[in-house]
């Protein structure tokens, strides 16, 4: 059977095209790493990635499934878009491609400059790595398959990472599950099977705006055990922690990069605009 052609094609504007010259560039050092920390098994922590800034995961113990959450810094309504990321870019994504935000604004937040796990995939039974099919695992889902309360799934540890920048269970989303390896089955079901990165693994991404980011280890660990059904157990043993850097790009690596703007869609939707008049009171006030 062959492949179909996708269905979102680049077009004349060149939206989806990326330089490459520019981010392999990017990615081959020139770099001041200006931030590194540690995430523990079974936990989160949300961190700022300045634009023009370097991001990278590193499995440091082995491996381990992460579920990355991204905002713009400063307005988080505009935050990572998964299903469209998918038809976009790729349903597992890699080197070269990017993740894009919630409308009104589309535009990309960032760019994967690095993939250990490139390679990988698609395996014997189709799985591929960095998946944006499934989302977060989450304790309203466990309590409906088990009757259990568990309050450390990855919704909840991203709840807890954010709550310092003012965001709250609101504003976790669909994540990206930075080595998970998935697919769909013969049925057309969501699979998942072990982590296949080993230590040292790393993905990496460019800041193309002011990020804040949230990253939560998940308490399925590298998912080489079940973890519902009639043989599940418990994953704790195979829980390991994640390792973050923040690399400040040296700015000669950077010439010929401009950030992203928003959509530029005037957002009317097929509404008029209002009669032009003389405006009083506090609506004449100036609006930057």
């Amino acid at each position: 059977m062959g492949s179909y052609p996708a269905a979102y094609q680049p077009g004349a504007n060149g939206a989806l095209s990326v330089d490459r010259n520019l981010y392999r560039r990017i990615a081959e050092g020139g770099r001041t790493r200006t931030e590194s920390f540690v995430i523990p098994p079974r936990a989160g922590r949300a961190w700022e990635v300045p634009a023009g800034s370097v991001c990278r995961i590193v499995t440091v113990d082995g491996p381990q499934v992460g579920d990355l959450n991204v905002w713009h810094r400063h307005n988080p309504r505009e935050r990572m878009w998964a299903s469209r990321t998918r038809q976009l870019q790729r349903a597992h994504v890699s080197t070269y491609d990017r993740v894009w935000s919630t409308l009104p604004y589309l535009r990309p937040l960032f760019t994967i400059t690095g993939d250990t796990l490139a390679g990988y995939g698609p395996d014997e039974h189709g799985g591929r790595v960095h998946d944006l099919l499934g989302t977060r695992c989450d304790p309203y889902v466990n309590r409906m398959l088990t009757g259990e309360d568990f309050d450390f799934h990855c919704h909840s540890n991203l709840t807890r990472a954010v709550l310092p920048y003012g965001l709250t269970e609101f504003d976790v989303h669909d994540v990206l599950n930075v080595f998970q390896c998935t697919g769909l089955n013969d049925e057309d079901r969501y699979f998942m099977k072990a982590c296949p990165a080993r230590r040292g693994d790393f993905l990496e991404f460019f800041a193309e705006v002011d990020l804040l980011c949230a990253l939560s280890t998940c308490p399925g660990g590298d998912l080489s055990v079940p973890l519902w059904g009639p043989d599940a157990r418990d994953p704790s043993d195979v829980c390991r922690p994640l390792g973050v850097e923040v690399h400040r790009v040296d700015p000669d690596r950077l010439e010929g990069w401009v950030p992203p703007r928003p959509a530029e869609y005037r957002n009317l939707h097929g509404m008029a605009l209002p009669a032009a008049g003389p405006l009083t009171g506090p609506a004449s006030a100036k609006i930057d």
